[in-house]
């Protein structure tokens, strides 16, 4: 993997060319402070002052009284200067135009990646936003976004630098009616489509089965009517999510290998796809049993109460018996 073909998948360097097939965003760049906002761990976790007074969590109570446990008192030895919170005001402007722009919704994007770690932090438990107070949140919870801010380069083989020079964060439309089965990962080899995986592999959707050639088809002619021919790269991979009247819009760009996730391939296998013919290989989570591992809540693991008589603890009970029930069925080995 080259430096070049990471850039290439920066949101602002193929959105401008597939902005027709791609869901409606906005980019802005981001200034420096707000990076080095982002990067500090050195203090407490300090959200930026809202010149809108828009705050991330609108719906707390303040309690004056459990406040006061975190003051240090006058002479008790403690005592340090308070920290002022940063403000960004020309950004936080541009980003709350951006937002009524898109219909007052939006999930928030890196270069690279989104913040989907901390989507669990958020008062929906989804990377939806509506002001900027709720992005600067979902952004400095999130650990995956280090990959953009200090590792995107730590693959290339001819590595110079260790991030990019500029820093952009794009604002993409949220979309309520978003099916997530119908969002696919396509991995291309050589300039050729190798492989196609459902993109969310902890659930099983029947209708994927039902739908699967067509599926392939529209996907293949997206692949070799646009996206072949206008990104450079010789390896990568894209996501498409395919809507209801069978239109396909691209959705990211990743590179191949690294820090990819091949879904319901392997790397290995998806190296040798060249090889082994001219077929398309289009990989689906065909029944209950073939489900990736995977909990989706949300939250991290650690934060879950699995002790006796809690309710995951049921809930982790039950499915573990509806997976045995599953796998001693007839059916589990058709």
């Amino acid at each position: 993997m080259k430096e070049e073909d990471v850039n290439r998948c920066q949101i602002q360097e193929w959105y401008p060319r597939f902005k027709l097939v791609s869901t409606r965003t906005f980019i802005h760049e981001l200034p420096e402070s707000f990076v080095q906002y982002l990067l500090d761990d050195s203090g407490p976790f300090l959200l930026p002052v809202s010149i809108s007074n828009e705050d991330a969590f609108p719906n707390r109570i303040h309690n004056p009284e459990e406040e006061e446990d975190y003051q240090v008192s006058e002479g008790s030895g403690d005592e340090a200067e308070p920290l002022s919170p940063p403000s960004f005001p020309e950004l936080e402007l541009k980003i709350k135009e951006s937002i009524e722009t898109l219909g007052g919704a939006i999930f928030p994007k890196l270069n690279w990646s989104a913040p989907k770690d901390s989507a669990w932090i958020s008062t929906s438990g989804t990377l939806r936003c509506n002001t900027f107070s709720e992005i600067a949140l979902l952004l400095r919870s999130s650990d995956s976004l280090i990959h953009d801010l200090c590792h995107a380069y730590d693959s290339c083989s001819d590595k110079t630098m260790s991030r990019p020079p500029n820093f952009f964060l794009a604002l993409r439309k949220w979309y309520p009616s978003f099916q997530p089965e119908m969002e696919f990962r396509c991995f291309v080899r050589g300039q050729k489509l190798v492989g196609i995986s459902q993109r969310e592999v902890t659930t099983f959707y029947p209708v994927l089965c039902e739908k699967k050639n067509d599926l392939e088809v529209l996907i293949e002619e997206f692949f070799n009517g646009i996206v072949r021919l206008k990104f450079e790269s010789n390896d990568y991979t894209f996501d498409v999510y395919v809507t209801q009247d069978e239109r396909v819009k691209v959705l990211d760009f990743n590179p191949w290998g690294a820090f990819t996730l091949p879904l319901l391939f392997t790397w290995e296998e998806l190296e040798q796809k060249p090889r082994e013919g001219d077929d398309l290989d289009f990989r689906i989570v065909e029944s209950r049993c073939a489900v990736q591992p995977g909990l989706k809540t949300a939250v991290p693991y650690d934060y879950l109460d699995v002790s006796a008589g809690s309710g995951w603890d049921q809930f982790l009970r039950n499915a573990g018996e509806e997976l045995q029930r599953q796998t001693k069925s007839p059916e589990a080995g058709a």
